[in-house]
């Protein structure tokens, strides 16, 4: 009978570290739809919506920063009717907003990766982030460590840019969420 409980003591151990697994990631955390005019998502619902500070962002979340972090990453969704540039071209700009502890532009990871009804070019990238100037726009500060992740969807109509940025201990902990987001995102146009 003993060797039984045993069992079952490391079944329910298991079952408990796998819950408490998922919810350090998140996995399990409610999540809200967000419309962003033509293409939809699901975010966690502790993502933050803020108002859009112009016409080119459909929607802004902003997620409170990780101990040890001292600011929070955000999230904005850009749509560009009719496009904005090739997705190398945004990877060659957004590679030049940071720089390695050598100075250099760091590596940029690419990839293509399934959204619910769309392909969806996965972009992510970390260093001294120096955002570039935004016409009309007080300028953002730079950053140490901090890192970037993107998704692209591009449609015959419209260019949708979701770029996250924050320090990089906390966007590496969204890291699940911002790819259950992906998995997530649906076109939406006519």
């Amino acid at each position: 009978m003993s060797n039984m409980s045993n069992v079952g003591g490391r079944w329910i151990r298991a079952l408990a570290g796998a819950a408490a697994l998922a919810l350090v990631l998140g996995a399990d955390e409610p999540t809200k739809t967000v419309d962003a005019g033509g293409l939809s998502f699901k975010a966690p619902e502790s993502w933050k919506s803020v108002p859009t500070t112009s016409t080119m962002r459909r929607a802004q979340l902003k997620v409170d920063p990780v101990e040890g972090d001292d600011y929070p990453a955000l999230l904005v969704v850009y749509a560009f009717p009719g496009g904005a540039g090739s997705v190398e071209a945004n990877l060659t700009r957004w590679q030049g907003q940071f720089k390695d502890a050598d100075g250099k532009p760091p590596k940029i990871e690419s990839k293509t990766v399934k959204g619910k009804n769309t392909e969806v070019t996965r972009v992510e990238t970390a260093g001294h982030y120096k955002p570039g100037a935004i016409p009309g726009m007080a300028p953002e500060p730079e950053r140490e460590n901090a890192r970037m992740l993107v998704a692209i969807v591009t449609t015959a109509k419209v260019g949708y840019f979701l770029k996250m940025v924050g320090p990089d201990k906390t966007m590496n902990s969204l890291k699940p969420s911002f790819d259950a987001l992906i998995s997530s995102l649906e076109v939406k146009e006519e």
